[in-house]
């Protein structure tokens, strides 16, 4: 049984404090009962205060947006005008085909967009068409396309000051044109637009807690934080407007959908709340209203209700909690006496529980170290009986890489032999013929051949000699030079070329002199395999050095690794060989030995055909250097 259990089953028997408290519960419950109700009473009230307070602090937001905007209306309404006074406009209305002069008004308008940081500048003829534009270079130009269905157009061909704001049919992009006549003496032979962009605003509103919508006399929301909401309709729209959409092809007619919302005044105050109902999501807010008359906008700030919600909710809880604090000292000053009876009786069961526990826990503690430390030895055991495992599966390969260059190694000791005994019996004969010198440089022959097989011999011994553990500083070269020694009978044998671009200087490796000989003789051994149907078999042999690694790279020229083959190539026991000529084990061997070095071994099919095997080593200093440190 746990303390917490033993704990609930202290029973304490009933008496004059117990029967006591019972009576004061009625009371306690009536004086809950009554803050609920005054609770109940007061939100609607405070959320309303609260409400209010978060519109007048939002107030000076949506005076600042409505500033901002009218001030970039205001700055971008004297554009056209000012344009349209161009020398250079004025005679491309009046020769349009002018080859010469065209390519210099789209480059001044293409300035003249960058210098006012607006979005378009274009020059249209009499009939709406666009001769000229600062987008010509652009795979939306507007150059040839035709405005005359556009309002700014017809208003400014009239002599006034066209505005529009719309989706460009052309650019797909939301703004806001201004335009205005080019007058040729008394005639009007065209019109200058400027398109400008109001995106930024809205990026600058998305920043904010409140969202920022800014509706037209047809209340369609042109601008918005909230992109779900562009071109939807924040009320009812006229038949008359929706025509004018049409005709103007101001917006999206699909996109033309009612916000779902209910609107309520907000009592005292000239503010509304807006409620939404909506898939994504059914918030309130509250809302008001500012004007921007020469666009015919009304600019909207929604402010989240959320935490005025909050704020009534905290100042009643706090209120709550007050009430209740109150009345909990009360009750707790009336049942301290019993209370702390009951707790020293049970702080007295849960400390002898405790040491019981402790007792327990302590015991499996030292059962679970044991286990441990039999475990622990366990694993120690393994491992050295896996090194000694690798340990004898490497001499097992060396030995059967032996085994398989014994008919070459034979030939290459046969040969020797043979010429020996041939020089020797040329030696006797030019003795007994008194040809001394012919008979001297005999002998100096049959030494010769002598010493070639005592090297043959020498790397023979080294390769089967068993392996140290320990890894230290190996000269490269050194290594990669046995390896070729044991490798050139079997090469002869092959008929195989072998291309050696090891640089001059020497290299040296963190590794085991002949655990990683043994791996170079596998990878070439296995190149050789692989190229067993080649007339003409080439081996590439390259070393490379980056970030302190050095990539000793193994190259044939046969038919690759297939993708099961590149999955499983370091695998034990896989091999792609037929049956009776190979266990699978020398390039898992080979990998074992890389790991152990801090080394990586890995496969690939080169790009220009055959397999690549590349060893990756750390690089060390030389012993000496290693030593002066």
């Amino acid at each position: 049984m746990s303390m917490d259990q033993g704990a609930r089953d202290i029973t304490i028997p009933a008496g004059p404090a117990r029967s006591s408290a019972r009576q004061l519960g009625p009371l306690i419950g009536g004086a809950l009962a009554l803050i609920c109700l005054a609770a109940l009473f007061a939100y609607p009230r405070l959320e309303r205060a609260y409400a209010i307070a978060i519109g007048d602090r939002d107030r000076a937001t949506l005076d600042l947006a409505v500033q901002n905007l009218r001030g970039a209306l205001d700055k971008a309404e004297v554009l056209p005008a000012l344009l349209a006074e161009r020398a250079s406009i004025a005679r491309l209305l009046r020769d349009p085909d002018n080859s010469g002069l065209l390519p210099f008004v789209n480059e001044q308008l293409r300035q003249t967009a960058l210098s006012l940081d607006v979005s378009d500048v274009y020059v249209m003829d009499a009939t709406g068409l666009t001769i000229a534009a600062s987008s010509y270079r652009t795979d939306r130009s507007f150059v040839g396309r035709n405005f005359a269905y556009r309002p700014y157009f017809t208003e400014a061909i009239a002599g006034g000051i066209g505005r529009f704001h719309a989706l460009g049919t052309t650019s797909g992009e939301r703004g806001y044109f201004f335009a205005a006549p080019v007058i040729d003496g008394t005639e009007k032979t065209g019109v200058v637009a400027v398109k400008i962009t109001l995106d930024d605003f809205e990026a600058t509103w998305a920043e904010g807690a409140t969202t920022v919508i800014v509706q037209d006399m047809a209340n369609v929301i042109f601008l918005s934080d909230r992109q779900n909401w562009h071109f939807r309709t924040f009320g009812p729209m006229p038949e008359a407007a929706l025509e004018s959409i049409v005709t103007t092809r101001q917006y999206p007619v699909a996109a033309l959908r009612n916000l779902p919302a209910r609107r309520e005044r907000l009592a005292n105050s000239g503010y509304e709340t807006v409620t939404f109902a909506m898939a994504d999501g059914g918030s309130s807010y509250i809302m008001q209203t500012g004007l921007i008359a020469a666009a015919g906008w009304r600019v909207s700030i929604l402010s989240p209700l959320a935490p005025a919600q909050l704020q009534a909710a905290n100042t009643l809880t706090i209120a709550l909690l007050v009430a209740l604090f109150l009345l909990l000292i009360a009750t707790a000053i009336w049942q301290r006496r019993i209370q702390l009876e009951d707790r020293l009786a049970a702080r007295e069961d849960a400390r002898a529980r405790l040491e019981a526990r402790v007792r327990e826990r302590t015991a499996e503690l030292d059962e679970t170290n044991t286990l441990l430390r039999e475990q622990i030895e366990e694993r120690v055991r393994a491992e050295a009986q896996l090194r000694r495992t690798q340990a004898e599966l490497v001499q097992a390969g060396k030995l059967a890489g032996l085994g398989q260059m014994s008919a070459a190694l034979s030939h290459e000791f046969n040969q020797p032999l043979a010429a020996v005994k041939a020089y020797a019996e040329n030696a006797a004969t030019f003795l007994d013929r008194g040809r001394e010198g012919e008979a001297r440089e005999n002998i100096r022959l049959i030494s010769a051949m002598t010493d070639r097989m005592a090297a043959i011999s020498k790397h023979l011994r080294n390769f089967a000699r068993r392996p140290q553990d320990k890894t230290g500083p190996v000269l490269v070269h050194a290594v990669v030079d046995d390896a070729l020694a044991l490798m050139a009978p079997r090469l002869a044998a092959a008929k195989a070329v072998l291309t050696n671009t090891l640089p001059d200087h020497d290299l040296w490796v963190i590794g085991g002199r002949v655990r990683l000989q043994q791996v170079i003789v596998n990878l070439i051994s296995n190149a050789l395999d692989a190229m067993e149907g080649v007339a003409r078999p080439v081996i590439a042999l390259s070393l490379a050095v980056t970030d302190g690694r050095v990539k000793l790279m193994v190259r044939d020229i046969g038919p690759g690794l297939s993708d099961e083959a590149l999955a499983q190539a370091f695998d034990p026991f896989f091999t792609t060989k037929p049956p009776g000529q190979g266990l699978g084990l020398g390039l898992s061997i080979s990998y074992n030995i890389v790991r152990d070095f801090n080394g990586r071994l890995t496969a690939a099919n080169h790009p220009e055909g055959g397999a690549l095997f590349t060893v990756e080593l750390d690089l060390s200093a030389a012993p000496d250097k290693i030593a002066a440190q």
